[in-house]
């Protein structure tokens, strides 16, 4: 705990200092940080390999791979961003000139989850020292080989004054939400979401939730099942399920329901052999804790595919569950493992009903041809963002915000998004001194049908 306050107390003191205002420093420090990275590469996918079992390609592509592009895009765009935005002025304030500045909190808290540890930890600091902040970042306690790399990553590239990390568990988390920051970034479960506003709440701090929710998949009988089967396993079992954007159940159209089933059979066999659960390139579930969770959701199943789970390295091989419908206790909260239900349709628009009947979710995935169709889910549902006949690769760009809506979240990040995030915009306008209207001043008179004229 005294930790905690002394490393705030040197970061409010850096950050009062008023060098990361300056936009050459924030820029070093992007890029300080890209190279820390780079020496550690092989630290990284090793702590990857230890804590969830993921394969050095898998751990490129979701975590290292996204970060240096997110580095490689903000580095490049930070200067334009980071300039003052002249907006225009009402006639109203005649001779007026008014802009939006980009200025940082101050001391940002950073909370990030175990599933993406690397990734999920990174990408909202770069957000943070682009616009211009002290950040302490909190990896999670789950996965802690990672969390050792980040700490000694931020080492390496930065002063505990300016960038720190705290390891630690559940005690850690509660010391520093007791603390006051100047904005918090959590990145978790919807229970921990409401326990992190909670806290905020008491010093009226901002705050960025990245939460979950079940994200709905529908396969009309207009879709390409062939793709649609490849991308929704790969969608599904990537990172086996512990992604808080994978598909947590399937939506599909009665007449096609026994094909693209199969067709999703053959994948799951392509992508991870006749026995994933066996499979040294397939992640693992987390602890013990999740692993017996989830095989209870199976349990008393009807499995399609899959269900089975190996004690020793806590993996559970793809699988898919039927006869399901909304009240099954599959439906009952987000999955998070590779179990995927499935229920049938025929009416498209019952499925909008239903699925507007529960939770925002933060995902949403459409497969079809039907442009009717695809303009129809679009109009009547509402989430945090999706695709349109894929699934999961939204969240990789730096170009979209990346958020959720409801119960799925608050706030968005990725690219600009996570500039805007981490800054405060405020606005000033600057009048001159050669003309002063004396309209606005008392006494009033009979000056109210010019003010109409004025600001009609």
């Amino acid at each position: 705990m005294n930790n905690i306050k002394s490393i705030l107390e040197h970061q409010r003191n850096y950050f009062a200092s008023g060098v990361t205002r300056e936009v050459s420093f924030r820029k070093m420090q992007l890029r300080k940080l890209y190279q820390a990275i780079r020496n550690h590469e092989a630290d990284i996918l090793n702590a990857l390999k230890q804590d969830l079992n993921k394969s050095d390609f898998e751990g490129y592509m979701t975590e290292i791979g996204m970060v240096y592009d997110e580095l490689r895009f903000v580095i490049n765009k930070l200067s334009r961003w980071a300039k003052p935005k002249r907006v225009r002025t009402p006639i109203a304030h005649f001779i007026s000139s008014s802009k939006i500045y980009s200025e940082p909190y101050g001391v940002v808290l950073i909370i990030a989850p175990w599933n993406y540890p690397f990734q999920l930890a990174i990408e909202p600091l770069i957000g943070a020292i682009a616009a211009g902040n002290c950040a302490v970042v909190k990896p999670s306690n789950y996965s802690p080989n990672v969390s050792s790399v980040i700490d000694t990553i931020l080492k390496e590239a930065f002063e505990a004054s300016y960038v720190s990390v705290i390891q630690g568990g559940r005690e850690a988390n509660q010391n520093l939400l007791e603390e006051r920051f100047d904005y918090i970034f959590f990145t978790g479960s919807v229970a921990v979401g409401k326990v992190v506003m909670e806290a905020a709440a008491k010093h009226l701090t901002p705050i960025s939730l990245e939460l979950g929710g079940k994200s709905p998949c529908i396969v009309d009988e207009t879709a390409n099942l062939e793709l649609a089967a490849k991308r929704i396993v790969w969608g599904k079992y990537l990172n086996s399920g512990q992604t808080c954007v994978a598909p947590d159940y399937l939506l599909v159209h009665k007449s096609i329901k026994e094909e693209l089933v199969s067709r999703m059979k053959k994948y799951i066999t392509s992508f991870y052999g006749k026995e994933p659960h066996n499979n040294k390139e397939y992640p693992k579930i987390i602890n013990e804790k999740h692993y017996r969770r989830l095989l209870g959701l199976v349990k008393d199943s009807h499995i399609v595919v899959g269900g089975r789970g190996n004690d020793l390295t806590h993996q559970i091989e793809p699988t898919m569950l039927d006869q399901v419908n909304w009240n099954s206790a599959v439906m009952g909260e987000e999955i998070f493992g590779p179990i995927l239900p499935i229920l049938e349709f025929e009416d498209l628009r019952e499925v909008v009903v239903e699925i507007n009947k529960h939770p925002k979710p933060l995902a949403l995935y459409f497969f079809t041809n039907d442009k009717t169709h695809e303009r129809y889910v679009l109009k009547h549902t509402s989430y945090g963002g999706g695709c349109i006949n894929d699934t999961v690769v939204h969240l990789a760009t730096s170009h979209m915000p990346f958020g959720g809506v409801g119960e799925s979240g608050m706030g968005g990040y990725h690219g600009k998004a996570s500039f805007d995030t981490f800054s405060h915009k405020k606005s000033v306008l600057k009048k001159s001194n050669l003309i002063d209207i004396p309209l606005r001043y008392p006494p009033y008179k009979n000056h109210l049908k010019l003010l109409k004229k004025i600001m009609k």
